[in-house]
């Protein structure tokens, strides 16, 4: 932590915090108002401001690749690991070789030495794959297990993978159906809370439909759920989830692969959690 001059006073980042002394040495609890606008304080400012939504852009970032499953370039990954909001991001991920099998939990990316693992015997290993495959984990056999595995290694990851919520398609799916009904007619007050809910879970409105897109198996699949064309002051409820290709057509239930469900089931699950409990009990 470097101490650089603020007027009377000396500031530095203390854990992308600004931080300030005084004269004497002496930490003070607060930056004080006076030197709000030195040059210092403001760039350290602007600074932390940057930090924040370079780790975010770099959290959703991973959180895209799992959630298309999509290979990336060894090269790549050797490349961000020593930014440490990359290396937050992808630290403690389950990586699979190219048959899919669980080669380990990534613990570091090294451009010479190649990818650090801990295996699934508590040993670190060291593979130098072209690839790296980090896959959605509706993907992952014995998931529970892995799961019970990481506890027991004290993985925390920051992406969710392992600890993402995952639905599979039930076996007695109606491969033919057009739609599920399961979280549809969640009742919000106002339309504009649906839409506020859509907001604030990090989905997109478009055409009147919560949108979720999922690349799976090289081909573009969108799970959509009805909730409304404008931020009113109507009630409103949530739609059926359906599911359609990269034309807008409209896809049967059995042509949906286990990501783009496992998604679309989550984002429906989601959007229904937040109905107002209190109309639908006056309802019934």
């Amino acid at each position: 932590m470097g101490w650089v001059s603020a007027g009377d006073y000396e500031v530095a980042l203390d854990d992308g915090k600004v931080v300030c002394r005084n004269a004497a040495g002496r930490r003070l609890k607060s930056v004080p108002s006076k030197i709000a606008d030195e040059p210092a304080v403001v760039g350290l400012r602007q600074l932390t401001e940057w930090l924040e939504r370079h780790e975010r852009e770099c959290l959703a970032t991973v959180e895209r690749w799992l959630v298309r499953s999509l290979p990336v370039p060894f090269a790549v990954v050797a490349q961000v690991w020593p930014d440490p909001s990359w290396q937050a991001a992808l630290r403690d991920l389950v990586v699979t070789g190219a048959d899919g099998e669980v080669a380990g939990f990534l613990r570091d990316a090294d451009a010479e030495r190649g990818l650090g693992l801990v295996d699934l015997d508590g040993d670190t290993v060291r593979i130098t794959p072209d690839l790296v495959r980090l896959p959605h984990p509706v993907l992952l056999d014995e998931l529970d297990d892995l799961r019970e595995f990481a506890v027991e290694l004290g993985v925390e990851q920051q992406a969710q993978q392992l600890f993402r919520e995952v639905w599979r398609r039930p076996a007695t799916l109606d491969s033919e159906g057009a739609s599920v009904e399961e979280y549809a007619g969640g009742s919000f007050k106002e339309q504009r809370f649906l839409h506020g809910r859509v907001t604030q879970l990090g989905y997109r409105v478009r055409g009147g439909h919560c949108v979720v897109s999922v690349l799976e198996d090289g081909r573009t699949v969108e799970a959509r759920v009805w909730v409304g064309d404008y931020e009113g002051y109507e009630q409103a409820e949530t739609g059926p989830l359906m599911f359609t290709d990269s034309a807008g057509r409209a896809l049967k239930l059995g042509q949906v692969g286990p990501v783009a469900w496992s998604e679309g089931m989550r984002m429906a699950a989601a959007l229904y959690a937040g109905r107002d409990i209190e109309d639908e009990e006056r309802a019934a």
